[in-house]
């Protein structure tokens, strides 16, 4: 089964040549630059860590990331394996260069679809995937979990001990980019957020210093770290509150497209009464697939205990399906099930709506319409066009409202529950970027549309499915937006994460 501001680093990624104009009239090329600072780095006390072009590790980097179409060259790559490592990093970036400033990227898991958004061309990505331990600590409550882990590993690790946290629902999502952009999972109803529920960053800052952010120290920090991305440094550490029970009931129910009427008003009723049985998860996936000529809609159906056929599944159960792998199973059999097929190219475009019928009926009128006008043009032959459905009921942000920290996603401005829409297409030819790049554009333009002109519009965009052409910082409000600059300038006032590192969704662009 195939599931599956605007970022200066495109712009480096199409453009090696770029020259940047230095005060004094000199034009150093970028590609100059990039030069000497993995120099630098092949000089410094992690030269061991830095790979070039040529070397197996560098090809396994590159070639890691999901989609194919991010899956540029930087001039070097670091690969550390501690905080330390990561520090001398950001100290020899921030130090290098010559008259022009080094570029460099950062990456954990490598899921995010944007050219640049993690990676650099030219210039030095720090790739955090060789930090992926997770260390449970059974008298603290906390799992310890490095930001280059994937989260199949990290079920995997805690399942010896019975324990899960709330993380990725696919499992091989990096940990990093996830928490720090929100992050929803099966048991976001019981517990709130994922980054609610993380109780202390370990992050290196700019200067080079590594610092903890807490309830207790550098809480402005604590509070900008969840959901406020890479504007403040790079997290190497994330302690996050456990679950107890790694046993779920859930799996995979295939439908017929001809049951979607159906499906919508079990959704609608579903995602109001989620507060009245939070052990429940749903998605809806409608998608479909070139090679096939069909469209199917697949609905991952979790519940996190271990209960088989909940009667908060009753009205999808009512409908006839065509397969249904549920079961019990653990959190990392569900995560390891349910999975985004690799080897693609691809897009995301996403926003939020008031939980309504017709809301939903627009988003997959719009999908079937852009299924059509895909035929005539698409030069590839596999490629596919879906539409993700999840609930976002009010329980997942109120549920720690009172916990007297908070985030910065300004939901709590929110007393109705969501449904977030996620435009997913995929395709295998590069010839087709711009069809479908354009496509996914209008889809969600169209509905947004809408969804204003019916007054079901919310301004909240999940930053972990936004596109470049989004802007998910200015959906969290002013307020937040402000505090998020604030807290960007006081720990990193020389605006390293604003201009040396382009790639990701910046505070000082919105």
């Amino acid at each position: 089964m195939r599931l599956n501001s605007p970022v200066a680093a495109a712009l480096l990624s199409v453009a090696p040549e770029l020259v940047y104009a230095q005060p004094s009239g000199v034009s150093v090329q970028v590609g100059d630059s990039a030069d000497l600072c993995c120099a630098a780095l092949s000089t410094s006390g992690i030269a061991d860590k830095v790979v070039y072009p040529g070397n197996d590790l560098y090809h396994d980097s590159v070639t890691s990331y999901w989609a194919v179409n991010v899956q540029i060259e930087p001039t070097c790559i670091v690969q550390p394996q501690s905080a330390d490592d990561v520090s001398v990093a950001v100290q020899t970036l921030t130090g290098a260069g010559g008259d022009s400033p080094c570029l460099f990227a950062v990456r954990s898991g490598g899921h995010t679809p944007i050219v640049g958004a993690n990676n650099i061309e030219p210039g030095v990505t720090i790739d955090l995937s060789h930090m992926n331990s997770t260390i449970y600590n059974k008298e603290a409550g906390l799992a310890s979990v490095l930001p280059g882990a994937r989260w199949q590993s990290v079920y995997k690790t805690l399942e010896e001990y019975n324990v899960v946290v709330p993380g990725g629902r696919t499992g091989p999502v990096g940990v990093g980019g996830f928490l720090l952009g929100g992050g929803n999972s099966f048991h976001g109803a019981r517990v709130g957020l994922a980054c609610d529920n993380v109780e202390n960053y370990e992050v290196v800052l700019a200067s080079g210093r590594i610092v903890n952010a807490n309830r207790d120290t550098n809480a402005d920090l604590f509070k900008a770290l969840k959901g406020g991305s890479n504007n403040f440094g790079i997290v190497t550490k994330y302690d996050i509150k456990t679950i107890d029970n790694a046993n779920l009931w859930g799996g995979l129910v295939v439908f017929e497209n001809s049951t979607t009427d159906a499906q919508i008003d079990a959704l609608v009723k579903f995602t109001d009464n989620i507060e009245n049985d939070p052990y429940a998860s749903w998605i809806g996936l409608w998608q479909y697939n070139s090679t096939t000529q069909q469209m199917l809609i697949t609905s991952p159906l979790d519940y996190t205990k271990p209960e088989a056929y909940p009667a908060a599944f009753d009205d999808f159960y009512a409908i006839p399906n065509i397969s249904d792998s549920t079961r019990h199973a653990t959190l990392y059999e569900l995560t390891s099930e349910l999975l985004q097929a690799d080897g693609y190219r691809d897009v995301f475009l996403t926003s939020s709506y008031k939980n309504r019928a017709d809301i939903l009926h627009k988003t997959l009128e719009i999908l079937y319409r852009k299924i059509d006008d895909a035929l005539p043009l698409v030069k590839g032959v596999d490629w596919s066009i879906m539409v993700i459905i999840q609930p976002w009921p009010k329980i997942l942000w109120q549920k720690n409202q009172d916990n007297g920290v908070g985030n910065v996603l300004g939901l709590d401005r929110t007393d109705e529950n969501l449904l977030q829409v996620l435009y997913d297409y995929s395709w295998d030819n590069a010839e087709d970027d711009a069809l479908f790049q354009r496509l996914c554009e209008e889809a969600l333009a169209e509905l947004d549309e809408y969804a204003k002109s019916v007054d079901a519009y919310n301004e909240y965009i999940y930053l972990n499915y936004a596109d470049k052409t989004q802007n998910p910082l200015a959906g969290y409000g002013e307020e937040n937006v402000r505090f998020i600059r604030e807290v960007a300038e006081r720990y990193d006032p020389a605006g390293v994460f604003q201009t040396q590192v382009p790639g990701g969704f910046k505070v000082s662009k919105v």
